[in-house]
C-alpha cells in the first residue's frame, strides 16, 4: 500500500540545522511530502495517502469517515472549536476510520500530540522511537532504516516475555527501542518527553448507563454500524476478495457488502484432511453476492516454517498457516483484480462469545434475580448442560476472587528463565466494579491487535476486518453479555440483526470447520524438521528453550492436545522473524523443501 507518514521530531534546538535539512531533502526525494511544522517537528505523507489539513494547523493522516459511512474531505467545520482538546474529542465521538491525528500542542512550538486511531486493525500503524526529544514516529520502520536514524536490533526482553505471555499485546515491539502506539492511544511530546495516554477507553462503552436494555435496539445499532462501516470501505475499494469461512462472522460481511455497489469474489480455504470444508456454507454467501466460490486447497508443502519476513513487520506473528492463507489469498486477489480483503476476523470477541460462566454472573450483579436466572437457563441451553451445572458454575464465578485474564505458558521453555513481570495493555486495569465477563472481553478484545501484525498481505492491499472497526466495537461493548446467549445461541444478537438477510441454515450455525486436523497431519510431516530448526536457532541459542524437551519430542508420537504442537508453531514463528529481522544471524530462508 502507499499510505505511509512520517514525522521527524527534533525537540532539542541545535545551532546547525543541516543535519534536519538534508533529512528532509532525502524524505522529499523518496515520495514524502511536507505536510506541517511544529517547532522542530516535521510531518510528511506520502504522496499516496490522503491527509486533511486541520484549520488550527493539525494534520489527519489516512481515511476518515462519519458514522453514516460518509468520506470527509472537509474539515472546515472544525475551526470553530475552542482547543486542540475539543478537536480531538469531537473527532473520537464523531468519526472513525483509519487514521493518525497529529495536533500541535499549546505550551509552545515544538510540542504536539499523535493519536492513533481506535480502530483496532488501523491500515495505518504508529511506531516511535524518541531518545532525549529527538527521533521519529512513523507507520514504516524501514523508512527510519533507510535515513539511517535507526540501526535494527532484535529486543530478546520482548521475546521472552511474548514466549512466556503469548496473549498480551503490549506497546513494546520485537526492535530495540522501538515503541507501538496502540490504538485508542495519544502520545504528546513536550519539552523533549513523552507521554503516552488513553484517547479511547473501551471501559466507557460497558458502564450501565451505556448498556442496551433491550435486544432489538442493540440488533438494530449492530446492523447500522456493520452496514455503514462495510459500505464505505467496499465503495471507495470498488473491487473486492471475501475471506469467507463459512460461519457466522464472515457470512455477515458478506451480507453487508450484498448492500454495496463494490465487485466482489469470495473464496474459501479446504484441506486435504476432514474439518475444514465449509464450501456448502460459503456457497450461499457467494451465490447472494452473485458470485462463484473459490475454493482453494490449503497443501501441506504450502505451509512452511521458514520464509521471507517483511522489514515493516516488526512485531512477530506469523506461523505457518497465516504464511500459507496469506499467499493464497495474495494470489487469488491478484487473480480476481480486488484492491482490498474483508474477513470476519474478530467476530467471536466482538460478538460476545464467552465460554465461561462469566456472562450469568454478570447477569446477577447487575440485571438483578430474575435477569440472572434467565441467563443460566440460556447457559445450559447452549452448552447442552444442566440447569444445576450452570448454576453451580455461575455460583463459583461469583464467589471467587477476580484472576489474571492473561494465562502463562512456560511450555517448552527453558527451566532456568525466569518469569517477568507481565507488561500489561492498558485496557488491564479495569474499574474497580468490573463484572467479570467484561473483564473477559475487553482482554480478548486487546489480544485480537495481533490480528494486523499476522497479515503481511496488508502491505500491498487493505485487509478490512469490519467488525474490529470503532463503530462496530462501541456498539458491541454496549451488550450485555449476557444478552448474547439469548435463547441458547452464542452471538444472539448478531444472529437476530441480520436474520432478514442470511440464509436460515448460516443463521442456525452454533459452530464451524476448524484448521486443528490439518495443522495436525502438518505436524506430523515436519515436526523432526521444525524441532531441528529451534535447536539449530536464535531462540536456543540466547537460552530460552528447554532443548532436552524438545529432544525428547523430536521422533515421537504427535501430542494428543493440539496445543502441544500449536506451541511448537509459535516458536517457529518467533525464530523465523528473529532470523528474517536480525542483521546478526546468518541464517537465510531455505526453499520449499520444508
Amino acid at each position: 500500500m502507499s499510505h505511509d507518514y512520517f514525522l521527524l521530531v527534533d525537540g532539542v534546538d541545535q545551532p546547525d540545522d543541516r543535519p534536519t535539512a538534508d533529512l528532509t531533502a532525502a524524505l522529499q526525494n523518496g515520495g514524502m511530502h511536507l505536510r506541517a511544522t511544529f517547532g522542530a517537528t516535521h510531518v510528511f505523507t506520502s504522496c499516496g495517502t490522503p491527509t486533511l489539513l486541520l484549520p488550527g494547523g493539525g494534520v489527519i493522516a489516512g481515511d476518515l469517515y462519519s458514522h453514516r459511512g460518509e468520506r470527509i474531505r472537509d474539515v472546515g467545520p472544525l475551526a470553530g472549536m475552542s482547543s486542540n482538546t475539543t478537536v480531538q474529542h469531537h473527532i473520537l465521538a464523531n468519526f472513525w476510520g483509519d487514521y493518525i491525528l497529529v495536533l500541535p500542542g499549546a505550551e509552545g512550538p515544538s510540542t504536539f500530540s499523535v493519536t492513533r486511531s481506535p480502530s483496532h486493525t488501523c491500515a495505518l500503524p504508529c511506531f516511535y522511537s524518541l531518545t532525549r526529544g529527538t527521533g521519529f514516529i512513523t507507520s514504516d520502520i524501514s523508512i527510519a532504516a533507510r535515513l539511517g536514524l535507526y540501526r535494527r536490533r532484535i529486543d530478546f526482553d520482548y521475546i521472552t516475555h511474548r514466549l512466556i505471555y503469548p496473549d498480551l499485546k503490549t506497546c513494546h515491539t520485537g526492535m530495540t527501542g522501538v515503541s507501538e502506539l496502540l490504538p485508542g492511544c495519544t502520545l504528546r511530546f513536550r519539552h523533549a518527553t513523552v507521554h503516552v495516554d488513553q484517547a479511547w477507553n473501551p471501559w466507557n462503552f460497558v458502564g450501565i448507563d451505556q448498556r442496551y436494555s433491550d435486544a432489538h435496539e442493540a440488533a438494530a445499532t449492530i446492523k447500522h454500524a456493520v452496514v455503514s462501516v462495510i459500505r464505505a470501505w467496499a465503495e471507495h475499494d470498488e473491487s473486492v476478495l471475501l475471506e469467507l469461512s463459512g460461519g457466522l462472522d464472515s457470512s455477515i460481511v458478506g451480507a453487508a457488502l450484498a448492500q454495496s455497489q463494490a465487485r466482489v469474489a469470495c473464496c474459501t480455504l479446504t484441506t486435504p484432511v476432514p474439518g475444514a470444508d465449509e464450501r456448502e456454507y460459503g456457497a450461499l454467501i457467494a451465490t447472494m453476492l452473485g458470485t462463484e466460490l473459490q475454493a482453494v486447497e490449503l497443501g501441506y508443502d504450502d505451509a512452511l516454517f521458514e520464509f521471507p519476513v517483511a522489514q515493516a513487520l516488526i512485531t512477530p506473528a506469523i506461523g505457518p498457516l497465516q504464511y500459507a492463507v496469506d499467499r493464497i489469498m495474495q494470489a487469488t486477489a491478484e487473480r480476481c483484480g480486488a484492491k482490498s480483503y474483508f474477513s470476519g476476523a474478530g467476530g467471536d470477541t466482538i460478538f460476545g462469545y464467552l465460554t465461561s460462566a462469566a456472562p450469568a454472573a454478570d447477569a446477577f450483579r447487575e440485571g438483578g434475580f430474575l435477569t440472572g436466572i434467565r441467563a443460566i437457563h440460556d447457559l445450559s441451553m447452549f452448552h447442552q448442560c444442566t440447569y444445576w451445572k450452570a448454576s453451580r458454575l455461575t455460583l463459583r464465578k461469583l464467589l471467587q476472587p477476580e484472576r489474571a485474564s492473561y494465562g502463562v505458558d512456560r511450555s517448552w521453555l527453558s527451566p532456568r528463565l525466569s518469569l517477568p513481570e507481565a507488561q500489561l495493555h492498558p485496557w488491564l486495569s479495569p474499574p474497580a466494579a468490573a463484572l467479570p465477563g467484561d473483564r473477559q472481553r475487553i482482554f480478548e478484545l486487546s489480544a485480537t491487535q495481533f490480528f494486523r501484525d499476522s497479515c503481511p498481505r496488508s502491505l500491498t492491499r487493505p485487509v478490512r476486518m469490519p467488525l474490529l472497526s470503532q463503530p462496530v466495537i462501541e456498539a458491541c461493548l454496549r451488550v450485555p453479555s449476557w444478552m448474547w446467549f439469548a435463547g441458547g445461541h452464542n452471538r444472539a444478537v448478531a444472529r437476530q440483526a441480520f436474520a432478514d438477510v442470511l440464509p436460515p441454515a448460516i443463521v442456525a450455525r452454533k459452530s464451524k470447520g476448524t484448521f486443528t486436523a490439518y495443522l495436525g497431519a502438518l505436524y506430523r510431516r515436519k515436526a523432526d524438521a521444525m524441532l531441528a530448526f529451534l535447536l539449530d536457532g536464535e531462540l536456543q541459542s540466547h537460552g530460552l528453550l528447554d532443548a532436552d524437551a524438545l529432544r525428547q519430542l523430536a521422533g515421537g508420537e504427535v501430542p494428543r492436545n493440539a496445543g502441544s504442537f500449536m506451541r511448537i508453531f509459535q516458536l517457529c514463528a518467533l525464530e523465523n522473524w528473529i532470523r528474517q529481522q536480525s542483521p546478526s544471524a546468518e541464517h537465510t530462508p531455505t526453499s520449499t523443501a520444508h
